[in-house]
């Protein structure tokens, strides 16, 4: 019998799409941030995204996919999704809200299909990097599939 992959929903729901995407792996014992990964795997901090979630001042969850190396502007973020405010979800409730944990959640394949933005530098790209869904795992993949996988929109939502 060979070794099955196991697919991470991310996987499972880019294959519902029919969405063409790789996966890479690495080592991670203890995950640090995505500028950490980014540098051990030689990889361009302008294609390695990071997933950043969001509670709206009316109760709402809104999801960021944003350069490692940037920060997100809680105002343009706000903006983006038709909020007063926004706020980062407390680290110890972002499993609860996407079934994911940290370092190893993605926009792709959360509990539910949450209001998604990613940022516009995006599109300057032929692929970007992403969480896979687990500690580990990334995925690479076209920025605008990536966009339709969640249906997100595209904006400038990082600090200048």
């Amino acid at each position: 019998m060979g070794k099955k992959e196991m697919k991470t929903n991310a996987m499972r729901m880019l294959d519902k799409h029919k969405i063409t995407y790789q996966v890479g792996t690495y080592e991670c014992e203890e995950f640090i941030d995505g500028i950490h990964i980014a540098n051990q795997l030689r990889q361009p901090l302008e294609q390695s995204f990071k997933t950043l979630v969001t509670v709206g001042k009316s109760g709402g969850y809104y999801v960021y996919a944003i350069p490692v190396h940037r920060e997100l502007d809680l105002k343009k973020a706000a903006k983006a999704v038709g909020e007063k405010s926004v706020e980062m979800l407390p680290v110890k409730e972002i499993n609860g809200v996407t079934g994911y944990i940290r370092g190893g959640c993605t926009p792709i394949g959360m509990k539910k299909l949450y209001p998604t933005v990613l940022h516009s530098s995006a599109v300057d790209y032929p692929y970007i990097i992403i969480s896979g869904g687990k500690l580990g795992l990334q995925i690479q993949l076209a920025p605008m599939d990536l966009v339709r996988a969640v249906n997100a929109k595209v904006e400038d939502i990082v600090l200048n």
